[in-house]
């Protein structure tokens, strides 16, 4: 499959210097995109030039911090009007292991959609404060409860999407922009009857860079489960 990994930045310029060169290494046959939200550390410069050089590798620099979801949203853009097969989400941080891609690319092969899980197999997470493991922890389970969704990690972010799922949802309706934006796609793609496989994965906290966690990305998860709950009642999902 033609097959574009996007990886979403904001003042990531040490991790992305390394993970770029390692995933092309790793991965020959794979293309790379960026989407940075203008940081000013230099992160969208280095791409720029490393794209120049690599014709794998791709940059779309937007004009200020626009969030998760909206950059997901202009990769999957970019991935439909250029053809790609399947698209694989990605951290900038190292908390996804590069070679991990691997498992999704195999899964893919079978599925329309591949979710990276560090639920599914017991807790596989390393370095998290126990605060924050517990809190995302029952944040999934209170998806699965409120949603119904047959899925423990449906907060995390490193997923791999077949064309088609992606095709099928209208793309501009996504209303998440925080971790919440992780759900909605998962939700849309379950109930559009898309199959889907969760894969075990560790999940290892950034060691440099800072995280982009905030109580206002928390509020719009624990809100953004009803709203799907009630569209998906009254046959108003995207």
């Amino acid at each position: 499959m033609k097959t574009l990994i996007i990886i979403p930045t904001y003042n990531e310029i040490t991790n992305i210097q390394k993970l770029i060169p390692l995933i092309l290494n790793m991965y020959p046959e794979l293309n790379v995109l960026v989407v940075d939200d203008n940081s000013p550390d230099g992160t969208a410069e280095f791409v720029k030039k490393f794209s120049e050089k690599d014709n794998r590798v791709h940059l779309i620099k937007r004009n200020g911090k626009m969030g998760l979801g909206t950059a997901y949203v202009a990769g999957f853009k970019f991935m439909l009007e250029n053809e790609y097969e399947a698209v694989i989400q990605m951290d900038a941080d190292f908390s996804h292991d590069p070679k991990e891609v691997e498992t999704f690319l195999e899964n893919i092969k079978h599925n329309d959609l591949v979710i990276g899980s560090r639920y599914i197999d017991g807790v596989r997470v390393i370095n998290w404060p126990i605060r924050r493991l517990l809190l995302s922890y029952f944040a999934n389970v209170y998806t699965r409860i409120v949603t119904g969704m047959p899925v423990k990690d449906a907060t995390g972010g490193f997923k791999c999407f077949r064309k088609e799922v992606l095709k099928s949802i209208n793309l501009d309706k996504i209303e998440s922009n925080g971790y919440s934006f992780q759900i909605e796609m998962n939700f849309l793609a379950w109930k559009k009857n898309f199959k889907i496989v969760e894969v075990p994965i560790t999940f290892a906290d950034r060691i440099q860079g800072t995280s982009k966690m905030s109580k206002k990305i928390v509020r719009e998860a624990v809100l953004m489960v009803w709203k799907l709950r009630l569209r998906s009642l009254i046959g108003k999902l995207n």
